[in-house]
């Protein structure tokens, strides 16, 4: 395989989140049992073979691999792929896309879709994607990806198979469906990215930023540029139930020693151990 993209791995339970992430240079994440990813900062050449993709937002950071990522999957005789992103970047996308096509001789085939908050994306029978707003410099979003089920209702759970099967028959519906939320991701953003969407402190994992850690950047000014200072983290440690956080997306003013010892000494035990820094 080709390395081509610093990449990173990290297995929790049945589900692995591979991907890189620093401030102004580049963002990619994906789960690969889930055949999904966030953000196209760059593109690790293993990560062609999936073909959704949900951007968070369109600072080159988190979309300048859109026209590689797509010329590549064409060159590989793959299928286009879908990519969502906030509506406002819809346009330059595509704008940019049809000048990589001058430049490069090549089609640029995708379907670019756009999000807005409270809307839902069915990837299938069991996965469902939620989309949230965020907070940050330009139009952004945030995302949860549910699995969910069909389970017997409560008042049906003592019938006979034949009674379950009458009920069935007369077009009664006698399953509802349960939603787990399994993967939250934020993209950049505000802490009250994170507020905003309940969901974001429930799921399994959640793959979030940590931007700043020094005491001496001032969070009133992080905040409206649409970043998260490791104060935020310590204010809402309490309200994270996630089995595994992931924080990423550390400024490149600080060497990663630095971040360890800071956020070590913030958070004694790394919130029980469920806090991974993404360095």
């Amino acid at each position: 395989m080709v390395d081509n993209a610093p990449l990173i791995s990290h297995t929790h339970g049945e589900l692995t989140v591979e991907g890189y992430s620093r401030a102004a240079v580049q963002t990619y994440w994906r789960i690969p049992e889930l055949k999904l990813g966030f953000d196209l900062g760059a593109h690790p050449w293993s990560f062609m073979g999936t073909d959704t993709w949900f951007v968070s937002h369109a600072h080159l950071d988190h979309i300048a691999a859109l026209p590689l990522y797509v010329a590549r999957r064409r060159m590989m005789k793959m299928s286009p792929p879908t990519i969502y992103m906030p509506p406002e970047a819809i346009e330059p996308s595509r704008e940019m896309l049809k000048q990589f096509t001058r430049l490069d001789r090549g089609r640029m085939p995708c379907e670019i879709l756009p999000i807005y908050a409270g809307a839902e994306i069915e990837l299938s029978r069991e996965l469902v994607v939620t989309v949230s707003e965020t907070k940050h410099s330009v139009a952004s979003c945030g995302f949860v990806v549910w699995q969910r089920r069909n389970k017997l209702k409560a008042e049906y759970v003592d019938l006979s198979g034949d009674q379950i099967r009458d009920l069935r028959t007369s077009g009664t519906e006698i399953t509802e469906e349960l939603r787990t939320p399994l993967v939250a991701y934020t993209g950049d953003t505000a802490p009250v990215g994170l507020d905003r969407c309940p969901a974001m402190y429930e799921a399994k994992i959640l793959i979030t930023e940590l931007t700043f850690v020094s005491p001496e950047h001032r969070k009133e000014k992080i905040h409206k540029f649409g970043h998260m200072h490791l104060d935020d983290y310590v204010d809402r440690r309490d309200k994270f139930n996630n089995e595994l956080i992931i924080a990423g997306h550390l400024s490149t003013r600080y060497h990663p020693n630095k971040v360890r010892r800071m956020v070590e000494n913030a958070l004694p035990g790394m919130l029980d151990g469920r806090l991974k820094l993404w360095l």
